[in-house]
């Protein structure tokens, strides 16, 4: 999995390229940890996203808990698969899925 961060005054794009999962989420969680403060409008772009499993999901959702109470966050450009595994778990009624 990659990570890239554009930041653009307040408003943080995390793109992520590859599986979110067990082994990756970690490294995604560390990242959000380091780079939140400050933040008001995150936007997760998973057009590269392949996969995303309960451990990705668990990782956005620490992410979307701190933007509660810092601003906004939404996810963009997801691929078919990754839409229907936020659409079966119920992340799209807590995260604005785009």
């Amino acid at each position: 999995m990659t990570i890239t961060k554009t930041q653009e005054g307040t408003k943080l794009t995390v793109a992520i390229e590859g599986e979110l999962n067990t082994n990756t989420a970690p490294k995604l969680e560390k990242e959000f940890e380091t780079c939140l403060d400050g933040v008001t409008s995150l936007v997760i772009d998973a057009q590269k996203m392949d996969y995303i499993s309960s451990a990705g999901l668990r990782a956005l959702f620490g992410a979307a808990e701190v933007m509660q109470e810092n601003g906004e966050m939404c996810v963009i450009n997801s691929n078919d698969e990754v839409k229907n595994i936020f659409e079966v778990t119920g992340f799209v009624d807590i995260i604005d899925v785009k």
